[in-house]
């Protein structure tokens, strides 16, 4: 059975994407207030998951990714993999945590992002080869390397 939600989410994505993010993130703010902050917490993961990509500033973004984490504190391995059977919670960790060290950096927090840091490294067992070459490991060195120069930039693999 198909998910309205998660459909609607992706939908909302690509948008984003495409560099539609205005109306990426009214679609995804409309999402966030139809599920509720008390609904189904794999859309809630996923709706601020990607909502905090679509903001430029950090404090923006780290209200979403804190929401993100929030769910994901919630969400069970049953109900993530209904959506696919390849997914388990602890696999969602390693990027929340990296997502939260990168906005604290930009904020200017740093040992809050080094902690954030060093929890989505000890996760890192929880993925896949690719999914760590692919993005989360290549993110922890980028990050760890803005917080070593001690920048408060974007990086440009945001």
């Amino acid at each position: 059975m198909t998910d309205a939600t998660m459909t609607a989410i992706n939908d909302a994505v690509t948008l984003g994407r495409q560099g539609n993010t205005d109306q990426a993130r009214e679609s995804l703010a409309e999402l966030w207030s139809s599920v509720g902050v008390d609904g189904d917490p794999l859309h809630r993961c996923t709706i601020a998951h990607y909502l905090a990509d679509l903001f430029d500033h950090a404090a923006d973004a780290l209200t979403w990714d804190v929401r993100a984490l929030d769910a994901v504190e919630v969400l069970t391995d049953e109900r993530a993999q209904q959506e696919h059977s390849s997914l388990s919670v602890r696999g969602f960790y390693p990027s929340m945590h990296l997502n939260l060290a990168d906005d604290l950096r930009r904020l200017g927090a740093f040992a809050s992002a080094r902690s954030h840091l060093d929890a989505a490294r000890e996760r890192l067992a929880a993925l896949d080869e690719g999914a760590f070459d692919g993005g989360v490991g290549a993110g922890i060195s980028h990050v760890e390397a803005a917080l070593a120069e001690g920048s408060t930039d974007r990086l440009p693999t945001h």
